[in-house]
């Protein structure tokens, strides 16, 4: 399985800024379903989920201020998962989830939280790089013709052979290709708003 990526260091600058409440929906969209489904993967009623999610943005929107991007510190995404990790923990032992921490730094929040988040980080990596995959796809889907998507979609999600899917749309083959190589560089295009998905590192 291919790690998710760190969240973009634009979008985390862009979510500081109160007055930028596209960015951070952005962020919200990525992000809080793969929390939620999460918390209800381990039994953890709707309600509650909910809670837990709400707790966990609001731990970032408290401490996202303090964050600046330092490769001798944890990363973005060790901070998310161990905020995570920890309203999941909270819920299972029946321990208020809204109760407060009094920390608001981001250090502060990972240093207090022990144990290895290595399964964790497994789910926030899997749920994670599929809501930014869904967010890219809406983000362009109106960029193209329904034939171009069609054949992008057939070839790319479906799996049909390309032969199969110019001869079910009465193109060439080098015409499917081409739809499906220019739906795939505006997905990766798209995605690099908030991920370093395709980035150097990987």
């Amino acid at each position: 399985m291919q790690d998710w990526p760190e969240t973009n260091d634009n979008l985390i600058a862009r979510v500081k800024n109160r007055s930028d409440s596209d960015s951070w929906s952005t962020f919200m969209d990525i992000y809080r379903p793969a929390v939620y489904r999460m918390a209800r993967e381990r039994g953890i009623q709707h309600a509650d989920a909910e809670d837990l999610t709400q707790q966990v943005f609001v731990s970032i929107s408290k401490a996202i201020d303090c964050w600046v991007p330092d490769p001798r510190k944890p990363p973005f995404r060790a901070w998310l998962i161990r905020i995570t990790k920890n309203q999941i923990i909270n819920v299972l032992s029946r321990a208020k989830p809204d109760a407060g921490s009094g920390l608001t730094c981001v250090g502060e929040i990972l240093d207090s939280i022990p144990g290895n988040a290595s399964a964790v980080e497994m789910e926030v990596n899997r749920e994670t790089h599929a809501e930014a995959m869904r967010w890219a796809t809406r983000q362009i889907r109106d960029e193209f013709s329904e034939l171009t998507w069609t054949m992008f979609a057939e070839t790319a999600i479906d799996s049909i052979p390309a032969a199969e899917v110019a001869k079910r749309h009465d193109r060439s083959i080098g015409a499917v290709y081409m739809a499906r190589f220019r739906v795939m560089q505006r997905l990766k295009e798209k995605a690099l708003e908030v991920s370093d998905l395709w980035g150097d590192s990987q």
